[in-house]
This record gives structure tokens, sequence and C-alpha cells, in this order.
């Protein structure tokens, strides 16, 4: 019998059934010594084979096969460096919550994470999230980042989950869709799914005013059935998106801008750093691409990880007004 996964709580897996039901499943031991370095063999949106098993005291589960996945998003295990994390998979949109101060997104996450969705082929949406908290610097700053990845080809949503703004937009781009929903903790993940479904009434916290940072409310990634004709992955908050299985000579590929210039550079090969008569270089020196995108390109390109730190921010909503003054 086959079904999908719509929630892993990482030794259980609930599995909607052909005829609508959900019967909670569990793996056998051989998914765990195939070699896969995934934390999480199988995740939220796989499409499984399973049997049934039934005990004296309720009927279970055991998935035997993972069907082949069109896509997934990936990133790097935060304990262990060695292997990966499979947020979600069989994706057909990913929408990337942003917010400026409450808590602050640095570009370098954003970039890492719209890099791994071009590398497997999701479409990617930016959500700034909050605008109803906005005031003239935070507006100011969230319309640059706004223009930054327009100017790329990025769609665009600006929505408040609290006063029901931008909604219908974002609904109309879910529906007949599998959608995922990711982003720092405390970006209103939970509450923006809430706002969209308030039948669902999931779990949500408030921001820790110390550290600007947000409390993990959503501890597993779940698949809901929305009203709308949407489904919809809410995964647990990520402080630090760490980009796996890319080689050098792909990574500048999967920045548009950068891909779309490559032809012009004196080498095939060329990773866009020192090499002379480099296209990218010299787009860069005339302003024609942003230096907060070269600079996550470059920290990628030497295999730093990207960990969450507020600091991060200051420098990169720094170099923007910097860039804003050039103008």
């Amino acid at each position: 019998m086959t079904g999908i996964v719509y929630k892993s709580t990482g030794s259980w897996y609930t599995v909607k059934t052909k005829d609508g039901s959900f019967l909670d499943c569990r793996i056998k031991g051989k998914f765990r010594i195939k070699g896969i370095k995934s934390t999480n063999p199988i995740a939220v949106g796989d499409i499984v084979d399973y049997d049934i098993e039934n005990t004296t005291d309720e009927t279970t589960g055991v998935i035997n096969n993972i069907h082949d996945r069109k896509n997934y998003i990936v990133r790097k295990s935060v304990n262990l460096s060695k292997q990966t994390h499979i947020i979600a998979s069989n994706i057909d949109i990913v929408f990337l919550l942003v917010t400026i101060n409450n808590p602050p997104t640095t570009t370098s996450f954003i970039d890492r994470f719209l890099v791994t969705a071009e590398a497997y082929g999701i479409e990617a949406v930016l959500v700034f999230n909050k605008i109803d908290t906005f005031n003239e610097e935070t507006l100011d700053e969230q319309l640059f980042l706004q223009y930054t990845y327009e100017s790329i080809g990025y769609k665009i949503l600006r929505v408040s989950a609290k006063e029901n703004k931008g909604l219908e937009n974002l609904k109309k781009m879910m529906m007949n869709k599998v959608s995922m929903f990711s982003g720092h903790s405390g970006v209103g993940k939970s509450t923006l799914v809430n706002a969209l479904e308030p039948t669902l009434n999931l779990k949500t916290k408030q921001i820790s005013d110390s550290h600007l940072q947000g409390q993990h409310t959503t501890t597993f990634a779940e698949m809901f059935d929305l009203s709308f004709g949407a489904k919809i992955i809410d995964t647990p908050g990520i402080r630090g998106f760490g980009v796996v299985d890319m080689e050098k000579q792909e990574i500048g590929d999967y920045f548009p801008e950068f891909f779309a210039l490559k032809e012009g550079c004196k080498f095939n090969n060329c990773l866009h750093k020192e090499e002379p008569h480099c296209a990218v270089k010299k787009a860069l020196e005339k302003d024609e691409i942003s230096w907060s995108r070269y600079k996550s390109y470059l920290q990628i390109l030497e295999g730093d990880d990207e960990h969450y730190r507020a600091d991060d921010y200051a420098e990169d909503r720094k170099a923007s007004d910097e860039t804003r003054k050039s103008e």
C-alpha cells in the first residue's frame, strides 16, 4: 500500500493513506544502514510503501520503500557536520519568511536558502512578514531588500498575519500546490498558517526580547491539507542554513544574476574571484549586482557555515546603507 508522509517525529511517521485516513508507521532497520547520510531517511512529503502491522492494542504500519523524490530541501545537520537533514520533499513551491528585526533575517541566510532551492529546481518566494510592525527605518530596509531580490527575478510578497494583509495573494500562489514555509524561529510561520486556516490553531510563542530570537514552537515538520485546495508543510525554525552537496564550479550557477553573466567570463570554469576578465566582477564593480549577494557567494564557495547571529545582520544593514549612499 502507498501513502504520503505527513509528519515525522524521528522514530514514527504519520502517513496519509489513499482512503484519506492517517496511520502511524515506523521504518525497518535497514533504512538506517543503507549509507544514507541524512539524519532523517524519511521526510515529510515522501511517497512511501507500507505494510499493515496489527497488534493487540492498535494497527500500525511498517514502511518498506521510499519512492524517488522529485526534489527536496536539504541542509547540514546542526550537530553532525558530516550529515545532512532533509527538511521536506516533493515540494512545488517554497516560501521563505523574512523579518527585518523581529527577529532579524540575514541576507546570507536568505541567499543560502535560495541557492538550495535553485539547486533542486524548486520555485522560491520571499515573504516579508510582520509589515504591520514596521517603522520608517525598518520599512526602508525591507524595501531595499525587496528591490535587491526582485531585480534578480524572485517573487516577493508582503504580509501581516496579525492584520490579514497580503494573505489572498499568498493563497493564490499556494492553490493546488504542495507548499513549504521556512525561516528562522519567530518569523511567524505557525501564526501565518493559522491566519490562512484558523481551524488548525497551531501553537505560537513570542520573540525573546533579550536576543530578538524566536523560540521553537514547531518541533517537527508537518503537512496540512488546507480548505482552499492547498497543502502546506510547516517546518521547525532554523538558525543556520548550511549548503551541502555542491561543487565549487556549480555554486555560481545557482545565483541567477551570476549565471546570466557567465558567458561573458574569459574562462568557462571561472569562480568569479581572482580570474581575469570576469563578467561577474565587472558587474560588481559597476554596482550592477548586489555586494551582499557576492559576499554570500564567497562564503558558500569557501565552505563557511552560516550560523544565525544578530551582529551578522547588523553588518548586512551597514553594507546596505553604504551601498544606498553610493547610489
